[in-house]
């Protein structure tokens, strides 16, 4: 175990060879796995802070060998515990399980624990929130604020039509649509080029309304803003680097905020109503699934949830029998 002495682990600080451990879990979850830089910076934030808590106490693990007798179920539920004694949310707890049970399965694949000591270790059950979506007429309304700003041809509004009418009418996540090429659109067949989660490739159509999104700006609003050093990005930022998602979420929030009888949404929010006024259309919910990029049907099925709710919700407002 960890050298008597100053405790180790103090302030946010590993022990050099444990944060060299995770380092090299962190690097195998993006090559090895495939997993999103996204989730591999949680699960690095969330497997330090296991080892952090691991090393508070006197005596705690030093070296990967001091793993071993230091990462035990036992522990791993005492974690936990604190987690949710210091009221951390369900989900945010749920999270943490699935980094700790990957980190497990990973140390005992490499030698580091003598088993996957985190295999039987249970998450509390996330609740499932339905999500929030624009109506057909507060999503019209949105866009057409954007189309408003985008009349008077400044560049920066041209392009910021083009991010709410592709998170809308397509159902793109925000990562997704930052990291859009020019190349990735196909004009002629009207597809975009879309990588997802797990670098996982898809085409997703889009409409004449996004025809003319895109062309006001590849024509007009990109090379007013592009520079030397902007590369392929479709979107750019207003220095003329690729648009950064956070940019790309404060535009949404801004310009759903300025819409009458609109709350103010999220990238995230628009993607939702997309989905679930596909379904509301009569979209099949494999088709929806593929254009989404949803790995299985149940992550779509949530939508068709929040179809019902908005069904039930306009029988109680309007049948007198309800």
């Amino acid at each position: 175990m960890g050298q008597t002495g100053a405790p180790v682990g103090r302030g946010g600080v590993l022990p050099a060879p444990l944060e060299a451990v995770v380092d090299e879990y962190v690097d195998d979850l993006r090559t090895g796995r495939s997993r999103s830089e996204a989730t591999a910076r949680s699960y690095r934030s969330d497997v330090r802070a296991l080892l952090l808590h691991l090393c508070a106490d006197r005596g705690g693990p030093a070296t990967a060998a001091d793993l071993a007798g230091a990462l035990t179920l036992p522990a791993l539920r005492g974690w936990l515990a604190s987690q949710v004694g210091a009221g951390a949310a369900r989900s945010t707890v749920a999270r943490r399980v699935a980094a700790a049970r990957s980190f497990s399965t990973w140390a005992a694949r490499r030698g580091v624990l003598p088993t996957d000591v985190a295999a039987r270790l249970e998450a509390p059950r996330a609740r499932r929130h339905l999500p929030e979506v624009l109506d057909r007429a507060q999503a019209a309304e949105t866009i057409r604020t954007t189309e408003l700003g985008a009349a008077e041809g400044d560049p920066v509004a041209v392009r910021d039509r083009l991010i709410v009418e592709l998170l809308y009418s397509c159902g793109i996540r925000v990562a997704e649509l930052c990291g859009l090429d020019v190349d990735d659109v196909d004009a002629e067949r009207r597809l975009l080029r879309v990588v997802g989660k797990g670098d996982r490739e898809r085409a997703v159509p889009y409409g004449a309304p996004a025809v003319r999104a895109l062309r006001a700006w590849v024509d007009g609003g990109r090379p007013a803003l592009a520079t030397t050093g902007s590369g392929p990005a479709l979107l750019l930022g207003a220095r003329g680097g690729r648009l950064d998602p956070r940019t790309a979420r404060r535009i949404v929030n801004e310009v759903s905020a300025a819409t009458p009888g609109s709350p103010r949404v999220s990238p995230h929010a628009l993607r939702h109503s997309s989905a679930t006024h596909l379904l509301e259309g009569g979209a099949d919910l494999r088709h929806v699934q593929e254009l989404l990029g949803h790995s299985t049907p149940a992550t779509t099925q949530i939508y068709t949830h929040v179809s019902a709710e908005r069904l039930r919700a306009a029988y109680r407002g309007a049948h007198p029998r309800a």
